[in-house]
């Protein structure tokens, strides 16, 4: 399984010995954090929910697919659930390939994928105790019902 949702600490140098190969001479990876900050307001931590298994499923088509586009040997990708703190890691994607543009290439493709199409919303909490579902389409409406939350 090269997708993995999950609700505990992302821990990249275990990623990272899981795609080291002999025949690999590039390596790249992404690591998305929690920042204090969005759109201009003071953000205190989010919380990302899911349906795990159509998450896991999608997450894993996209690396899939990746692994056929991209001439590479391997990727990881772990992103996380649950409330998360300033300066947590949300996401890790990595990727070896036998060479570097390989490697770039598919790295780019599996975050900006995983961020278009895998079901994983994100609740941000702000210094002024308001809460917002960024880019979430009827999110912030009070009668909106959140059936995938757990």
């Amino acid at each position: 399984m090269r997708f993995k949702i999950t609700d505990a600490i992302i821990e990249p140098d275990q990623l990272r010995t899981q795609l080291l190969s002999p025949t690999c001479g590039g390596y790249c990876s992404f690591e998305g954090w929690v920042r204090d900050h969005h759109e201009g307001k003071s953000v205190s931590s989010l919380e990302y929910s899911s349906y795990p298994e159509l998450a896991n499923k999608e997450g894993n088509r996209i690396t899939d697919a990746a692994m056929e586009r991209f001439d590479i040997q391997d990727i990881r990708c772990h992103h996380r659930v649950g409330h998360l703190e300033i300066g947590e890691m949300a996401v890790y994607v990595g990727v070896s390939a036998a060479h570097r543009d390989a490697a770039f290439q598919a790295c780019r493709y599996v975050i900006d994928e995983i961020k278009h199409s895998v079901p994983i919303w994100k609740k941000e909490y702000y210094t002024d105790n308001s809460t917002a579902w960024p880019k979430c389409s009827g999110c912030n409406n009070p009668a909106h019902s959140h059936h995938h939350e757990k």
